[in-house]
């Protein structure tokens, strides 16, 4: 593995544990399934979405900026609920996107400063 990626590794995972962490959360305060399967079937819009943003927006160059966590959070939400309404046929109900905003905006940016402290010193 090149130094560099073992900056954006931390970063990486940690915006995947984001995700999985706000099904778990959702799946838990609505009494749904918490099997493996389960969580991936509602995982799946949200995680394809943040691996787009990654692809798109080259986030591994730098993923401790803020214009890189903002663009990559708005493609999450935006990407993340139009899959799930369009290709998974689940609702979207404007709580749901009010609390998708939210939950994903904190969890994000939290794991970015977390995965920021756990890599080492770099100069973004």
């Amino acid at each position: 593995m090149r130094p560099k990626s073992l900056l954006v590794l931390p970063a990486a995972l940690i915006d995947v544990l984001a995700v999985v962490v706000f099904v778990v959360v959702g799946q838990r305060n609505h009494d749904g399934s918490s099997d493996v399967y389960g969580i991936i079937n509602l995982a799946a819009p949200f995680l394809i979405a943040l691996g787009t943003s990654w692809a798109v927006l080259r986030t591994w160059r730098g993923p401790f900026n803020r214009a890189s966590f903002v663009a990559t959070w708005a493609i999450t939400v935006v990407g993340g609920l139009f899959l799930r309404r369009v290709v998974f046929d689940r609702g979207i109900a404007m709580a749901f996107i009010i609390v998708t905003v939210i939950t994903l905006g904190l969890l994000l940016g939290l794991g970015r400063l977390l995965s920021q402290k756990l890599s080492p010193k770099t100069n973004q």
